[in-house]
């Protein structure tokens, strides 16, 4: 396994990160531990969840099973930089969501209760919270880092712009700030090349990729209609029928590279200079298996010359209109 640092800091994890969101809807605990502990036992030492995951009346499981695999000891807690988030409502009753002073007390304690741990490393804002001044946020902040419950300060789903809000109001209070944004980034989704990736690469933010396979659509979808093993339904039936073409060709020149397209897909974020660590979210112990074979494919200018062809990269919004 090979390591970076998040962003700017002096923080190492894994180049993939293993997301828990099946954790508890589509995978059992137990699994789930199965899943952790191979994890581990890959090198992959960064681990994402949030305190939603579970969603409706199970908000809170995801957590919670984390928190029972960390109880096992063998210095699972100590081996893991853990990522969770908040944001969401946990409750229906005033002050239980967004980012007030409030909620992110609140929500931290509950958090740490459901982790069983006492300090989380990497603490996210799942979304901007519009209401909320950042003054306020970065001073509840600042609170936990001083309590020793968080140690940094990441975002999720922002546009450039928040960024750019949240970094210079820490700044001002003299506070570390961001350092790090999880974002949809793969080759069919590339919208942050506009405005978010020339951001975290001036305030040293790391990027966090998630779903880099664009919901299974890069991971080989028209091979598997054609064995039936995959039924395309829903959003990503009208996303396959848009893009049909694009992955057409993608299958195909992952065929003359002789290697899967989820592999290929995965190498390509790995290869982006401002990606920390693509989110991987495995339902099943074969599928953590495979994300790794990606951390074995070198892909040349010739080939990432030829997947923005077939994917078009955008030029950044700032400076594609200007001179």
């Amino acid at each position: 396994m090979d390591y970076t640092h998040l962003g700017r800091t002096g923080l190492r994890v894994s180049r993939l990160c293993l997301g828990t969101m099946n954790f508890g809807p589509e995978t059992s605990e137990e699994d789930s531990h199965a899943i952790m502990d191979k994890a581990i036992e890959y090198g992959i030492n960064f681990f994402d969840t949030a305190n939603v995951y579970g969603w409706g009346e199970n908000k809170g499981r995801t957590e919670e099973i984390v928190g029972s695999w960390f109880g096992q000891g063998g210095e699972r807690r100590e081996r893991v930089v853990l990522a969770t988030k908040l944001y969401g409502d946990m409750a229906e009753w005033p002050n239980n969501g967004k980012l007030s002073a409030l909620n992110i007390r609140r929500a931290c304690e509950a958090s740490l209760r459901r982790l069983n741990t006492d300090y989380i490393d990497l603490y996210q804002f799942h979304h901007v919270d519009r209401d909320t001044p950042w003054e306020e946020i970065w001073q509840a902040v600042d609170v936990l880092v001083a309590q020793g419950k968080i140690l940094y300060a990441g975002s999720s789903n922002f546009a450039g712009w928040h960024i750019v809000q949240a970094n210079e109001a820490a700044a001002r209070r003299n506070s570390l700030g961001l350092v790090s944004e999880q974002s949809i980034y793969n080759l069919l989704t590339r919208d942050v090349e506009r405005e978010v990736v020339p951001v975290c690469e001036h305030y040293g933010l790391g990027l966090i990729p998630w779903s880099p396979l664009q919901g299974g659509l890069l991971a080989g979808v028209l091979k598997k209609e054609q064995k039936g093993s995959r039924r395309t339904t829903g959003r990503a039936k009208q996303a396959l029928k848009k893009n049909r073409k694009a992955i057409t060709a993608y299958e195909t020149f992952c065929g003359e590279l002789g290697s899967e397209p989820a592999d290929v897909g995965l190498a390509w974020l790995l290869h982006q200079p401002v990606v920390t660590a693509p989110i991987v979210g495995p339902r099943t112990m074969d599928q953590l298996d495979g994300a790794l074979r990606a951390l074995d494919v070198t892909l040349d200018e010739a080939a990432l010359d030829r997947l923005d062809e077939i994917f078009p990269e955008y030029q950044t919004a700032p400076e594609d209109y200007a001179w």
